[in-house]
């Protein structure tokens, strides 16, 4: 029986000995791996097929995007309508999302529905159609959301930042225009899809209360297909930075709001500092009590809120800053950017504030460990950059020690002014 008329002990979160549950791994017939988390008191699961089919492998702009969309879009044997009614009748949902390297179908639904809904899955991998009046009605849609997007300071400053980065010709500075939507062809969503999809790489994520019986069931089903039977083609981007490192742009004349990006090129999860610099990057604007947000929306006003952060890509990322301010502030905003940059360069930062920031990244960790579901999450994360639960314990041990020496030597050799890319759009 607890003592309930003495507070329980307080521990920071510094002091917890976190442990990342081992995934259990194994390969269907076919060759295709699965990995997976069994864990979770409620009767449900999450299975999340991934494909190397992003922008990444596409000969031609939003191919990748627009095939992923259409999969639930009609088979031989199923219209859309019957595609979707069938997973809504057994209260399952099933999304798919396109990402520069890879593509994804997720189903989350009742572990004793899997059965009925497995075999619908696999359709969508070996008999989708693409019907050309479904092709239509997206290419429709994608215009109309597109056309209210570009009227948008912020969406514009996203796309532009990204080919500032990369240029325009590779995966991650590309966007999307109307006449590449109007230009799409059924034919080549089809080519994509068969090479992609039907033949192409699969990794199998599953998480949940298993069934005893999940690895034989998604054999059955999954075993059998064509899938990783060809070798993936080698694909290589070489990213073309812009030359001019400060840009202004005028999106609506009488717009009262600006876009501010600021952002760098830098190395991806294997360069030897990326750890390191996720705790530089939570002190300079990762988190609400940030440097960037107590200073430019605390003190100054300016913003709402402006954040930090690494991108999420494969072969290569960015820092980068991100905020929307005030038409007449932006210039002012800029400039307190990169003054916070200069004291972290000049500075060692104080205990008290380290100390809060560890806390603050552990505890994040923390409740990403809660539930099977972001279990497997942070596990394809480390199978998709080819990294092992090492990782997980070097960045909570990097956490833990990183001295404010250290931090000030990265501040010294990342955030120096003249790397930054700097873009407002207003």
């Amino acid at each position: 029986m607890p003592e309930r008329t003495k507070q329980p002990p307080i521990l920071d979160a510094v002091q917890l000995d976190l442990k990342l549950k081992p995934c259990t791994q194994f390969n269907l017939d076919n060759g295709v791996p699965v990995y997976a988390i069994d864990a979770g008191e409620q009767d449900v699961l999450m299975v999340e097929w991934v494909f190397y089919a992003g922008n990444w492998y596409e000969d031609k702009n939003i191919v990748a995007a627009t095939t992923n969309y259409m999969l639930k879009n009609g088979t031989k044997n199923k219209s859309a309508f019957a595609i979707n009614d069938h997973f809504e009748y057994y209260g399952a949902y099933l999304n798919r999302s396109c990402y520069n390297e890879t593509s994804t179908v997720t189903l989350h639904c009742l572990n004793k529905h899997i059965n009925k809904l497995l075999p619908v899955v696999a359709e969508l991998f070996t008999e989708s159609i693409f019907p050309e009046e479904e092709l239509a009605i997206y290419k429709k849609n994608q215009k109309q959301k597109l056309e209210v997007n570009l009227k948008k300071c912020d969406f514009v400053g996203g796309r532009i930042i990204d080919e500032l980065l990369y240029g325009i010709d590779h995966p991650y500075g590309k966007y999307s225009s109307a006449e590449e939507y109007d230009a799409l062809q059924r034919d080549e969503l089809f080519r994509f899809y068969k090479k992609y999809y039907t033949e192409g790489k699969c990794i199998l994520f599953v998480a949940g209360k298993l069934p005893t019986d999940i690895q034989g069931q998604l054999n059955n089903v999954f075993g059998k297909l064509p899938l990783n039977a060809a070798t993936m083609p080698m694909v290589e981007h070489v990213a073309k930075p812009a030359a001019e490192k400060k840009h202004n742009i005028i999106n609506d004349p009488n717009g009262v709001q600006g876009a501010i990006r600021i952002a760098r090129p830098f190395p991806n999860r294997h360069h030897p500092d990326f750890i390191k610099v996720q705790v530089l990057n939570n002190i300079f604007g990762g988190f609400f009590g940030s440097r960037l947000m107590s200073n430019i929306r605390e003190d100054k006003g300016y913003t709402y809120g402006i954040h930090s952060y690494l991108q999420n890509h494969l072969q290569q990322s960015a820092w980068a800053v991100s905020t929307e301010a005030g038409r007449d502030v932006c210039a002012a905003t800029v400039a307190e950017v990169f003054k916070e940059m200069k004291i972290l360069r000049e500075e060692l930062v104080e205990e008290q504030e380290l100390h809060l920031v560890r806390n603050y990244m552990i505890g994040s960790i923390l409740g990403d460990l809660d539930g099977p579901f972001q279990i497997i999450a942070r596990w394809k994360n480390y199978v998709l950059n080819n990294l092992t639960d090492a990782y997980f314990y070097k960045s909570i041990e990097t956490i833990k020690t990183i001295s404010a020496e250290e931090i000030m030597q990265l501040a010294q050799k990342y955030l120096v002014e003249d790397a930054f890319y700097e873009l407002t759009v207003i």
